[in-house]
């Protein structure tokens, strides 16, 4: 069985711990007096301590350093009755796993000490039937995707069922979902995967370039062509060529791909021969096509040839079960890059990118954590060390009402309102409750009333 210490010279708020975290199944040992849990500490070891900041004779961060210094693998939570980032830093250099506000609910307190007993491997991550049927759950992630997420689970499935067929496939998602990465999964899938994989941009290249670049060119064709020279078509033959961002092709090169998609073949430019190949045509893209294809600014036939099997990958703000994991690997892997000893997050810096929508998606986080790991001079991110942008031009137009002829809901209208002003005190506050009631002026009931009916994570 777990076993923990609580630590707190408030007798109330220390029963409150024992009895809370005896109902979750763990072995609870507490004191309220510090230098009687250092000499427990001696003779018994503790897969988990929780103690509080304040406390007489000697203080949290003082009875930190001499656990650390008895056990320096002893898994530490701080509780504090105001977060500084101050006191955050010191705990954390100290090596403190994390800390937690008091006033905080009883899932958040629940939520970090589940979190610290994971990472030292105590209890598992609930693992559903369907991730290990589809191999998912093996660290979560499949060909070098992260997820749990249930649309994400699908995809990976879909992944392995249409790798070795021969139809064309459409991946539709918002910039920076993992395009490309889905397209690279299914070639790795495939028969094909020990052929090469060729990836273009086709929003990236001038149009002037794109067509040589596709379909190659003799010599002699224009100026600047000295040599033979052939297209990633020819390139990618006997495997996989992906095109990315398939919307932004002009209607002359839609029409030459067209002829590609039909016959098999390229014509370089300049050249009389028709080139047979043997590619599978991946296509992706964030524009909406059918609408394209309604207003004559991308040919009919094409999408229908493109969009054999649409693929559509969820934007990241609708998979946020999967936010934890992503930001886990992203520290390993910029910890690893930057030399770092961070291993962590802490709830606080955790909970403000649970509550931000990400536009810019997995290629957003990732660059927030990579800034962040870069930027921390402690062990673990904290909220000082993210960069959000406010969007502030997305909550203005949120907050541009249009009213139609059959009128709106007010309360509804309302609701939308309150939400958004929560989210930015929350954001302002770095994810302290206690200080957004205050920044909101309402009672810290009334705030966590509010954010249980608005839905505010």
């Amino acid at each position: 069985m777990v076993k923990i210490l609580v630590v707190d010279d408030d007798q109330g708020m220390r029963e409150f711990m024992e009895i809370m975290l005896v109902n979750e199944g763990y072995d609870v040992t507490s004191t309220g007096e510090p230098l009687k849990a250092i000499e427990i500490c001696r003779k018994t070891e503790f897969d988990l301590i929780i103690t509080d900041l304040k406390m007489p004779k000697i203080n949290g961060i003082e009875f930190l350093k001499v656990i650390k210094d008895q056990r320096p693998d002893a898994m530490v939570i701080l509780i504090t009755a105001y977060a500084s980032g101050e006191t955050a830093i010191n705990a954390m250099k100290e090596g403190a796993y994390d800390y937690v506000e008091k006033g905080q609910s009883i899932e958040e307190l629940k939520k970090v000490v589940r979190s610290a007993l994971q990472k030292k491997g105590l209890i598992e991550n609930h693992v559903s039937e369907e991730q290990v049927k589809t191999g998912a759950a093996a660290g979560n992630s499949f060909c070098g995707m992260i997820g749990t997420n249930r649309e994400m689970i699908k995809i990976f499935a879909t992944i392995k069922k249409v790798s070795d067929t021969l139809a064309n496939i459409l991946i539709l998602g918002e910039s920076g979902t993992g395009k490309e990465l889905v397209a690279r999964a299914i070639h790795e899938n495939s028969s094909r995967s020990k052929m090469p994989f060729v990836a273009i941009n086709s929003g990236g290249i001038p149009e002037n370039l794109l067509e040589s670049e596709l379909f190659g060119y003799m010599k002699g064709s224009f100026t600047g062509a000295y040599a033979d020279r052939p297209g990633f078509f020819e390139m990618a033959r006997g495997g996989t060529i992906f095109l990315d961002e398939i919307g932004e092709l002009s209607p002359v090169l839609q029409v030459k791909l067209l002829r590609v998609v039909q016959e098999k073949t390229v014509r370089r430019i300049g050249g009389a021969e028709d080139i047979k190949i043997d590619v599978r045509i991946i296509s992706a893209t964030n524009q909406n096509l059918q609408e394209r294809v309604k207003t004559g600014e991308f040919r009919e036939d094409l999408y229908y040839r493109l969009n054999v099997i649409p693929v559509f990958i969820p934007p990241l703000r609708e998979r946020r079960e999967d936010i934890p994991l992503l930001i886990d690997n992203f520290i390993r892997k910029y910890a690893r890059l930057f030399g770092k000893e961070i291993r962590n997050i802490s709830s606080y810096a955790m909970e403000l990118l649970m509550n931000y929508n990400f536009p810019g998606n997995i290629r957003e986080l990732e660059n927030i954590i990579e800034r962040s790991v870069a930027m921390e001079s402690s062990n673990i991110i904290l909220p000082e060390s993210l960069t959000l942008y406010s969007n502030a031009s997305d909550g203005a137009s949120k907050f541009d009402i249009e009213i139609n002829d059959k009128g709106i809901d007010l309360n509804t209208e309302l609701e939308k309102i309150e939400k958004i002003v929560i989210e930015k005190a929350l954001q302002k506050a770095k994810g302290s409750k206690k200080r957004t009631a205050e920044l909101l002026n309402i009672s810290f009931d009334s705030l966590r009333y509010r954010m249980e009916k608005l839905g505010v994570e």
